[in-house]
């Protein structure tokens, strides 16, 4: 089964849950809710569950195999990894903005001329 799309829905910045993403197959299946953890040093994917009544979690929809498993990780953490770059690279941009120069500073004060002449 192929992957086709991978959307990172919401971005976490505290807590182990970092990210929750939504996983479309060959164009035709999506799985939504699945969710990236870091666990002290790793990061893996966790399928959508449902709680049982006496306390544990059943997964509604998981990988059969291994191969399967490891892909779709790769392809999960690997589309959390750019929307953490993306994510970063717009708070430079946002923090960066100086909209506003300091009347204090002359440096600051581009294309205005010296009132030494007044």
């Amino acid at each position: 089964m192929k992957i086709t799309g991978v959307k990172v829905r919401k971005l976490f910045p505290e807590g182990p849950m970092k990210a929750v993403v939504s996983v479309t197959f060959e164009d035709c299946l999506a799985v939504h809710d699945i969710k990236v953890i870091n666990a002290g040093e790793r990061f893996f994917v966790v399928m959508p569950s449902r709680k049982k009544s006496d306390g544990t979690f059943r997964d509604i929809v998981h990988p059969i195999n291994s191969e399967f498993r490891a892909l779709l990780e790769t392809e999960v953490l690997g589309a959390y990894n750019r929307a953490i770059d993306e994510a970063a690279e717009e708070l430079s941009e946002f923090y960066s903005f100086e909209p506003y120069a300091d009347p204090e500073d002359p440096g600051d004060a581009e294309g205005t001329e010296d009132s030494e002449d007044d």
